[in-house]
């Protein structure tokens, strides 16, 4: 395992003078995706995969090291070779591309690699998060590089993209990935190895959008989420034909708002923009995750799951589904996949209430049953009530990586899982709960009482509860008005008041003991 070869690692030194790391293809042959380049980060210890085009019937030579791979390019100009694992961390490299033009990629490492991706709480940036101006002074990392790759929506899977990797200073992290620029930085400051991140997340999008539209149709699940696109789609050009009216409407209530001293209205959005948009299944997955497949990572971190919280019954084989064909396509086996849960957002709610994005994250625990090599940080005490992007990515970031610490890298002395909701035991008018992953016990945060907990009896209607904290780790839940309780229900609302923590101060996970039937179950 990687922990056991840190060991070996080299040490990191300057920067090689820069070469020409990449050449028009109206000057040679060779050309190679853009997630080869000057700065680059190879995985370690796996058979990282290089490709791009070249005239028909080439011959191209990869060296990396003392090692050099070939290919002969199909009749459609693709070639891709596969080099030989290098254990050991650090460089720099030279990487040295050969057709009948010579490529030379400069001061390459071998490091871990990680793929940012989700909607705009992974895209939101340094620039933008809790002590931004700290973050940016100290973020002298030569070990660390970071890619950035443009949002293009499309139905025509890309093979390239336009983006370089960058050596991480002060000057540049500030439009990256927070999550994933301060993920990273976790793991290089407590591996002491290199460390590639790219950042691949688009805000809004919807999960279907990163999801091969083929397979989606193949699988017979998702058949409502296309039959509503195939309409959009149909209906698009009389749509685009009763634009320039709505315009037109539009701007005569503007000059009415002007007169009347009111705010404009807001343009009508040309109907083919969706088109092009991050809600369209399989848009993503052409424009932006299509070029980097394949590319040699360890693992991805995953923050998304706002846009789908209506349809949140739907998530639960939507999200497994979109792991497992990621898995299919890049082809080197089960990797790492951790995510965010949804934070608690909107009014706090004292009282019982329905709630989609408690199904949403409902949907996400559910998830770790059905996806291998995976793991969940909780934040339901990291959002904020009035805004959908809280601040404080220091946190999650950090949960996500003792994720990677102890699952992936196998690291001992570190907690990484939040308590899990495990069995209920029904004793008269009281209900005993068992738990997964209560690291020594409980530290209930503010104050001693537990609180969050609701009570229901055979008539599903939910009150507040009293929980009390047993010796042996097991919460006894109860309450006066339900002597006849089936079912308990923690932290379930958009944004609920609650306080359970592991002396680890890892948050109880928001669960429910019951299925009836929840807000989203029948949407589509």
């Amino acid at each position: 395992m990687v922990a056991a070869q840190m060991k070996h690692r080299s040490v990191l030194f300057p920067a090689l003078a820069a070469c020409l790391s990449f050449v028009s293809i109206a000057r040679c042959d060779v050309e190679l995706n853009h997630m080869f380049g000057d700065h680059m980060v190879l995985q370690q210890g796996i058979r990282n995969k290089v490709w791009g085009k070249a005239a028909p019937g080439e011959k191209v030579e990869v060296t990396l090291s003392a090692q050099t791979q070939s290919a002969t390019t199909d009749a459609n100009g693709n070639w891709a070779v596969h080099l030989d694992p290098i254990q050991e961390y650090g460089g720099p490299h030279i990487l040295v591309v050969k057709g009948k033009n010579t490529l030379t990629f400069s001061d390459v490492l071998i490091g871990e690699v990680w793929v940012c991706a989700g909607q705009s709480n992974m895209q939101w940036n340094v620039d933008n998060t809790n002590d931004a101006d700290l973050e940016k002074a100290s973020a002298k990392y030569p070990g660390i590089r970071l890619l950035f790759v443009p949002q293009v929506g499309t139905q025509v899977p890309q093979w390239n993209f336009n983006g370089a990797w960058q050596v991480c200073d002060p000057g540049n992290v500030g439009n990256f990935s927070a999550v994933g620029y301060l993920f990273g930085r976790q793991i290089h400051q407590i591996l002491e190895v290199p460390v590639g991140l790219i950042n691949n997340a688009w805000g809004g999008s919807a999960a279907e959008a990163w999801v091969r539209r083929d397979k989606l149709a193949a699988d017979g699940r998702f058949n409502a989420i296309l039959e509503r696109w195939t309409k959009i789609e149909s209906d698009l050009p009389a749509n685009m034909a009763a634009y320039p009216a709505k315009v037109a409407e539009w701007e005569k209530a503007v000059e009415l708002a002007k007169a009347e001293g009111k705010p404009e209205p807001k343009k009508p959005q040309s109907p083919d923009a969706q088109m092009n948009g991050q809600y369209r299944p399989g848009n993503i997955h052409c424009g932006m995750l299509n070029p980097s497949i394949g590319y040699g990572i360890r693992g991805v971190i995953w923050y998304q799951g706002e846009t789908n919280a209506g349809r949140a019954y739907q998530y639960r084989d939507l999200f497994p589904f979109l792991v497992k064909t990621w898995r299919e396509e890049w082809g080197i086996g089960d990797f790492a996949f951790y995510w965010v849960q949804l934070a608690d957002f909107m009014a706090e709610k004292n009282e019982p209430s329905e709630s989609a994005w408690a199904e949403l994250r409902e949907a996400q625990t559910m998830s770790l049953g059905t996806i291998p090599n995976s793991g969940q940080a909780v934040i339901i005490d990291l959002g904020e009530s009035k805004d959908i992007h809280p601040k404080n990515k220091q946190d999650v970031a950090r949960r996500l990586a003792r994720l990677a610490l102890t699952e992936t890298y196998k690291l001992p002395g570190f907690a990484s899982r939040s308590p899990l909701y495990k069995s209920m035991e029904k004793q008269g008018a009281k209900i005993l709960l068992t738990f997964d992953h209560v690291r020594d016990g409980w530290r209930p945060f503010d104050v001693e009482e537990p609180i969050g907990f609701t009570v229901a009896g055979a008539d599903r209607k939910f009150v507040g509860a009293k929980a009390v904290i047993l010796p042996d780790g097991r919460i006894e839940v109860s309450s006066e008005s339900v002597p006849d309780p089936v079912a308990v229900r923690y932290a379930w609302a958009d944004n609920p008041v609650c306080n359970m923590f592991s002396k680890a101060g890892l948050p109880l996970t928001p669960f429910r003991t019951d299925d009836f039937p929840g807000v989203t179950a029948e949407a589509k």
